[in-house]
């Protein structure tokens, strides 16, 4: 048994819209080690965005326990967890959301600028160079091709060197070689820093990477033997 960064135990969650309860997690449980990668993998609709951002704690469940490093997110304070969110959890989003009016070293230094850590552009450079980006950091997201900017969104969720990242479809929007690119790239960054990844994806090949995989139906989570 590895050291577990996260657990999450029998979780549920609905919307209602006024008229009818739509339930979106059932018993939705999942335990993360360090170092693994976690794929979960299910239609659009199926649910993985509502139960990343639980996992990140961007969201919360209507029952069922979360547990992180140990402890339980519901007994935590508001700062507590904005601190969690910001120093052990890395996000990368399908659509980068990466600041319009920064360049790309900037994008990946800013959770640092947020957390007051000083002397952090060593690091960001070094991540930089491990993207392939040296030569475009100074550039604007708009200068960016889309697989540069996916990896950017990389390095700065990597940035604060996070107990885990959570990656939601992150290559819902890039082309199968760039796709490849940044599976490849996560793989490295799982081998090298032993950085455990959970990662939600509709694409089989993508799901692959999976230490463990899990498919996302119903609102219920299987293993794929």
């Amino acid at each position: 048994m590895g050291e577990m960064i996260l657990q999450a135990k029998n979780i549920c969650k609905s919307y209602s819209n006024g008229k009818t309860q739509l339930s979106v997690l059932q018993d939705f449980s999942l335990d993360v080690e360090v170092g693994e990668i976690i794929t979960i993998m299910g239609q659009s609709g199926s649910g993985k965005s509502t139960a990343l951002n639980i996992l990140g704690t961007l969201d919360h469940p209507d029952s069922g326990e979360l547990i992180l490093g140990g402890k339980r997110v519901h007994t935590m304070e508001e700062n507590e967890l904005a601190a969690i969110r910001n120093g052990d959890i890395g996000f990368v989003f399908q659509f980068h959301h990466l600041l319009p009016e920064f360049t790309a070293i900037e994008n990946i230094l800013m959770p640092t600028w947020i957390n007051g850590k000083e002397d952090s552009k060593n690091h960001a450079l070094d991540l930089i160079e491990k993207m392939g980006l040296s030569d475009r950091k100074d550039h604007f997201p708009s200068q960016l091709s889309g697989g540069e900017r996916s990896r950017v969104a990389v390095a700065r969720a990597l940035m604060n060197q996070p107990k885990l990242i959570l990656a939601d479809e992150p290559t819902g929007n890039l082309d199968e070689k760039n796709a490849n690119k940044l599976i490849d790239l996560l793989s490295e960054i799982n081998k090298d820093f032993h950085q455990a990844i959970v990662l939600t994806t509709h694409n089989p090949q993508v799901a692959r990477i999976g230490h463990k995989q899990f498919n996302l139906e119903n609102g219920s989570l299987t293993e794929k033997a």
